[in-house]
């Protein structure tokens, strides 16, 4: 399971920290249900048909006779297309929770009626791949390699020669970016962006951008941290390779940055702590990663967590580390932290 990226850390680490990769998926799993279809996802698929070509993030073009049918996706692929009327074939990655319930970052999909090829890291299934005769696999990419994400590393090269990949980048840029690619994306498959749901969705995150802008402008004191939790450690997140963080400090929010010797360890992504060191840096507010990976804040029974000042305040929210990349998704990540500035009480 383990995999030594460009980065020289582990892809368990970075599961294990998702406080690196932006923390919590709940929030992005509990969009708002305005205007949403729950048959066929948010947009309806305008029938586009005739030869198909995407340039991905690698800069690598797929071209095909005709627009793919048979769409193989990571599971938080999967869950944005499907916010814009496309509905993937079969999924990989974090997809059913326990009691058979969907994931986090399954989104609104039906997880019923999508093929699961592997629910956890290192699982996926190449004869159920097979069997589905993909057109295309995406995914997303975590790194400057192009590495594709949850793609198993002992099975790429089988995977490559059953369908063409397409990835998206989502390091270390700011989330409007990976969020307009996803767009292009999908309406290069046929998904209606004209439609009322779609235009809903992008000017409901434009103009909850505005809000948490003018939250961290009134509160400019007010620090936030980043973290994840495991059994033996806390990992804190900075904000520099993080999609949504890069986006949050962009908007004027104050985070904890952890100095870049401390994130040497983890790639350039997190300090880790051991919980006895948990309270090294001071914040008012606190964002969790709430991916199943992750153990989440009310499971964690450390004496020194129950006593950080922004936990005694209840000031500690959910962080989507993997953000499912459509506009109605993103929404409820700005308003989440908007929300908690307007209401925080300096603590720290």
């Amino acid at each position: 399971m383990s995999h030594a990226r460009a980065t020289h850390f582990t892809r368990r680490g970075l599961l294990a920290a998702g406080g690196a990769l932006g923390l919590g998926a709940a929030l992005a799993a509990c969009g708002d249900d305005k205007g949403k279809d729950a048959d066929s996802g948010k947009a309806a698929k305008t029938g586009k048909s005739g030869p198909w070509s995407f340039k991905d993030d690698r800069g690598t073009t797929v071209k095909l006779d005709k627009v793919p049918a048979s769409i193989v996706a990571f599971t938080g692929v999967g869950a944005a297309l499907y916010d814009y009327g496309i509905q993937v074939k079969g999924v990989f990655g974090p997809t059913k929770a326990g009691g058979g319930k969907a994931d986090v970052q399954a989104g609104d999909m039906d997880i019923s009626k999508v093929t699961v090829l592997g629910n956890t890291w290192g699982q996926f299934s190449i004869e159920k791949y097979a069997a589905l005769a993909p057109d295309v696999l995406i995914t997303t990419m975590f790194d400057s390699a192009g590495t594709l994400w949850y793609v198993p590393d002992e099975s790429k090269k089988k995977i490559a020669q059953l369908a063409p990949s397409v990835g998206i980048s989502v390091y270390d840029r700011r989330l409007t970016q990976p969020l307009q690619r996803m767009w292009e994306l999908a309406e290069s498959l046929g998904a209606d962006m004209k439609a009322a749901a779609v235009t809903d969705a992008k000017k409901r995150f434009e103009d909850a951008a505005a809000r948490l802008r003018a939250a961290a402008k009134a509160k400019p004191d007010i620090k936030v941290m980043a973290g994840s939790a495991s059994d033996q450690l806390f990992y804190v997140s900075g904000t520099d390779l993080s999609i949504d963080l890069e986006y949050f400090k962009a908007l004027g929010v104050n985070f904890v940055e952890p100095p870049e010797s401390a994130k040497k360890q983890g790639g350039g992504w997190y300090e880790s702590l051991s919980w006895e060191n948990v309270d090294k840096y001071q914040a008012d507010i606190i964002m969790m990663d709430d991916r199943s990976s992750a153990i989440q804040p009310a499971e964690i029974s450390k004496a020194t967590w129950k006593k950080l000042p922004a936990v005694k305040a209840g000031q500690v929210i959910a962080r989507s580390p993997e953000p499912i990349l459509s506009y109605d998704k993103c929404v409820p990540l700005l308003t989440s932290l908007a929300e908690a500035l307007e209401k925080a009480k300096k603590v720290s």
